[in-house]
């Protein structure tokens, strides 16, 4: 059975975990199959993805099989691997999202724990059901998170919301997510939300908005100097360009842009 589905519609890719009959949980098959559909749509020439996990909930973490086959395995290979560029396997889950050179926008319904939750944290933006609960869920089971959860965490909250979320494991609403910035908006419907939001990308510049991400990647990792470099650097690559020329007859003729 197929774990994720990918379809291509009006320059959007929408990404959809399939395991809902088990809250779109985390087992080997599952891995792969997120990896691969981020490697995939990277690799198109899409506008923007929509991620989401179809039934009650966006993805509840390791299934239980997954933490059983833990007692029976040297973690040592498995975890230490450099398998995908700087990341193993697993935390390539969340990192192939931002590995993705367009934005990657993720619905969340029901729960996001665990690896779920850092799934959703390599998006660049998440909207969620007021409903929804997210938890940093690792402790719980012993555990530390290490899907890229201690690059993307700090990111987004202050240091002792990132401790309390990670030393207790417990469970949060969206709203306080929201006020601690694990969810950047709440909606009664995500799923349409961030369509909608992905038809608003898709209409901007294509080289502008990857331009953008590549920059605000860099931004949040590099020195003052590297930063101002680079905006002067990928602004060059944008002022006179089509993109930018067809933004500008779009705005002067009053229609919607028209990108090739």
């Amino acid at each position: 059975m197929a774990r994720v589905s990918v379809e291509y519609k009006d320059h959007i890719a929408h990404v959809t975990l399939t395991r809902g009959d088990k809250m779109n949980a985390l087992d080997d098959a599952m891995v792969k199959a997120i990896i691969a559909a981020g490697q995939e749509v990277a690799a198109s020439d899409a506008r923007a993805v929509v991620l989401s996990g179809e039934g009650k909930s966006f993805c509840a973490g390791l299934d239980m099989a997954s933490f059983a086959s833990m007692a029976h395995m040297d973690p040592t290979e498995w975890l230490m691997t450099r398998s995908h560029g700087d990341a193993n396997e697993m935390q390539e889950l969340a990192m192939v999202w931002r590995r993705v050179p367009v934005p990657v926008i993720c619905a969340i319904q029901g729960v996001a724990y665990g690896g779920g939750l850092q799934i959703a944290l390599g998006a660049d933006i998440r909207i969620a059901h007021p409903d929804s609960k997210l938890a940093v869920m690792e402790m719980k089971w012993g555990i530390i998170p290490d899907m890229g959860g201690m690059v993307l965490l700090p990111e987004l909250v202050r240091s002792d919301v990132l401790r309390l979320l990670t030393y207790t494991a417990r469970p949060i609403g969206a709203a306080q997510a929201a006020e601690w910035g694990l969810v950047t908006q709440l909606a009664d419907d995500p799923l349409a939300e961030a369509i909608a939001l992905a038809e608003e990308i898709v209409h901007k510049s294509p080289s502008a908005i990857r331009a953008a991400k590549r920059l605000i990647d860099l931004a949040e990792s590099a020195g003052r100097q590297e930063v101002l470099l680079a905006e002067s650097r990928e602004q060059v690559q944008l002022i006179g360009k089509p993109d930018q020329v067809e933004v500008i007859a779009a705005q002067m003729q009053g229609r919607k842009p028209e990108f090739k």
